[in-house]
């Protein structure tokens, strides 16, 4: 598994502002911790301060499962990753309220990537909203064609594809 020091560095797609929110402050995390409802992770908060959302570099395009998904034996995509904020046509991690009502998706959960076909989230409904919040080692959750939910291995979190990978 990667460290997390080298995952922030390899991360981004810089040649792209696809996705990218505006800088986050004190006052935004204040206020997406308030409307969602949530406390989230120092982990993602430290990525979106390095970039408020955007997409990912090839080399971190795919998130590993444990079992086979409609793309493949061993992952689903993640092109990019939500940011906090209210970009015009651009959906943030503030829009998971509304999301999760529109594809009827469990609650308390956070979306962090997705497109309505497969949806990575932060999962709150065993921890508690404010109780510890998900990390790098906890459980991420993936929606495809609602409401089955997959549920990953927290040791495959940020790891690159598999070598011959369609991702």
């Amino acid at each position: 598994m990667a460290r997390f020091e080298d995952l922030q560095q390899s991360l981004w797609d810089t040649g792209s502002d696809y996705g990218v929110q505006p800088p986050v402050t004190a006052e935004v995390i204040l206020e997406a911790e308030r409307l969602l409802n949530v406390t989230l992770p120092g982990s993602l908060l430290d990525l979106l301060r390095q970039q408020n959302g955007g997409r990912l570099t090839g080399s971190r395009n795919a998130f590993p499962t444990s079992g086979p998904t409609s793309w493949s034996a061993d992952h689903v995509p993640v092109d990019s990753l939500l940011g906090i904020g209210h970009r015009e046509r651009m959906i943030s991690v503030l829009d998971s309220p509304y999301l999760i009502e529109e594809w009827d998706l469990p609650a308390p959960v956070v979306l962090v990537s997705g497109d309505g076909h497969c949806w990575i989230g932060l999962d709150y409904r065993s921890g508690g909203r404010h109780g510890a919040p998900p990390s790098p080692g906890s459980t991420l959750t993936t929606t495809r064609n609602r409401p089955s939910l997959r549920t990953f291995s927290p040791s495959s979190r940020a790891s690159p594809p598999p070598t011959g990978s369609r991702a």
